[in-house]
């Protein structure tokens, strides 16, 4: 079969095309067939070498991302043929998605929604389940507010229809003035690209995607959540009563299964910037580093 790998890292001419054997699934594993994938700023990250320990041994398969058609569902219930969605957590266990055929835990499998392509589908399992996952800790509760620093990237823009859908009253702090249009039709009330703009100890909670730091606008004793691992960890807030945490993805079947009743109730609109084929994956992680995406980069098998 066909698999995405590299065995050293750099730009995206070591991605390429490999002739690798066919997992075999084992108990509580699924088959399924590949249609297509998506990129993601970890993938970008693992491909030049930035994640350093931890990395899977080389040659890997990429990806996290997957959409496809299950071939044999084994004894998990799952029956071949049918359409589902999955997030493999890559890093730590070297399966990645970016190939023809992938077993994966039933437990991490979920049904695509029915109202969007495989394609569009392929751009929802890690940064909705980082979304879901992220608001799921901060346990906003219809009425309260929230503030999403970084509202209308991939991520943000998740989190923000889904706070939305859940009854909550959601501001936002974006990058430039081109995302404040984004913001505000998605359901976010106050948005600004300024922080200084916001109100000291206004919000609940505070879900921070990319190291904002506005630890100034969580309430005394509210949530603070980020997911900018790279930028390290929350400054330590609990003199106020103020909890924190850097949240972190983890495989989730259920959530998945959340995501999906989401999209297919019209809660939740998928951004897919452009598809690429399989034989493009040079072209795609090209396109990708030129950033200004509206919208994931999908792969297509």
């Amino acid at each position: 079969m066909r698999a995405i790998q590299i065995d050293r890292f750099g730009t995206p001419d070591v991605l390429g095309i490999v002739n690798a054997p066919e997992p075999e699934p084992g108990p509580g594993e699924v088959l399924i067939r590949t249609v297509a994938t998506s990129l993601n700023p970890v993938d970008d990250k693992t491909r030049e070498g930035a994640i350093g320990e931890g990395t899977p041994p080389l040659p890997m398969t990429l990806g996290w991302d997957l959409a496809g058609i299950v071939v044999d569902g084994g004894a998990t219930g799952l029956r071949a043929g049918e359409r589902v969605i999955a997030m493999s957590h890559q890093l730590s266990t070297g399966r990645g998605t970016w190939a023809d055929l992938v077993a994966l835990p039933a437990e991490a499998v979920a049904a695509a929604p029915q109202s969007v392509s495989l394609a569009e589908a392929a751009t929802l399992p890690l940064p909705g389940l980082t979304a879901l996952q992220t608001l799921d800790w901060l346990a906003v509760k219809a009425g309260e507010r929230l503030l999403i620093a970084g509202a209308a990237g991939a991520v943000g823009g998740l989190a923000l229809q889904i706070a939305r859908a859940r009854g909550a009253q959601v501001d936002a702090l974006v990058s430039r003035d081109a995302h404040v249009a984004f913001a505000h039709d998605h359901g976010a009330g106050f948005v600004t690209t300024d922080r200084n703009a916001l109100q000291d100890r206004h919000y609940d909670a505070v879900f921070d995607t990319f190291g904002a730091f506005v630890t100034e606008a969580v309430a005394d004793g509210g949530r603070y959540a980020s997911i900018a691992t790279q930028a390290g960890p929350v400054p330590d807030l609990s003199s106020r009563g103020v909890r924190t945490t850097v949240n972190q993805v983890r495989e989730d079947g259920a959530g998945l299964n959340e995501l999906t009743e989401l999209v297919d109730d019209g809660s939740l609109q998928l951004r897919m910037h452009s598809a690429f084929g399989l034989h493009e994956i040079q072209a795609a992680h090209a396109r990708f580093l030129q950033g200004g995406l509206a919208g994931k980069i999908a792969v297509v098998f």
